[in-house]
């Protein structure tokens, strides 16, 4: 998958494995990523979407900081996270938010399939054991964009590893990028006043 990563990701990531700043960070983000994907749908099906969308990536969130704990670079966490969300939309027929084809969500898979399998996350059950004891909210499925998906704003091409596109707009293939010597958590997304993309 080809994301970006900025010193605002770092941030993030700062900010998420903070005790007290975390959970105000989470919420943040959970809103961030609720947003601009929203904006990815048709206008009259953003509403119904919204607390399924939240709740999912409220979940998301402990995903990101296990894929940290278990050695995963940054953008490796969040690529896993990306995929995660990008099973759901194919579970709902919401190809218009997908970043990715249908065609290429097994590969995905399988690049992350040990950490996948620990936490029994499948492509039909994306958040396995991340999944809230309550549940997510469940939303309206459109599956009869499966029969003919455009994937309008997905990329293509970049299933066998993940690419990092920096400030510069230099691509790096692999997650390993380096970290910034001084990070403030303050800066993620979410917790100024700028907007960032996820």
């Amino acid at each position: 998958m080809k994301i970006r990563q900025n010193i605002r990701h770092w941030a993030a990531k700062k900010a998420l494995t903070t005790p007290v700043v975390g959970d105000v960070a989470n919420d943040k983000l959970v809103d961030l990523h609720t947003s601009i994907f929203l904006n990815k749908a048709d206008e009259d099906r953003r509403e119904e979407r919204r607390d399924h969308l939240d709740s999912f990536f409220d979940a998301t969130m402990d995903t990101y900081v296990a894929a940290l704990e278990a050695g995963f670079p940054e953008a490796e966490a969040r690529e896993i996270t990306h995929v995660q969300a990008n099973f759901d939309f194919f579970n709902h027929g919401w190809t218009e938010m997908m970043e990715i084809p249908g065609d290429e969500l097994e590969a995905h898979y399988r690049r992350y399939d040990s950490f996948f399998s620990e936490y029994s996350i499948t492509i039909d059950d994306p958040l396995g054991e991340f999944r809230p004891p309550e549940g997510v909210v469940e939303a309206p499925e459109t599956p009869e964009k499966l029969d003919s998906p455009e994937y309008e704003n997905a990329l293509a091409g970049f299933a066998d590893d993940v690419y990092v596109e920096t400030d510069e707009g230099e691509t790096v293939v692999g997650g390993d990028t380096e970290e910034p010597d001084e990070v403030d958590a303050a800066t993620a997304p979410g917790l100024d006043e700028d907007e960032a993309s996820a």
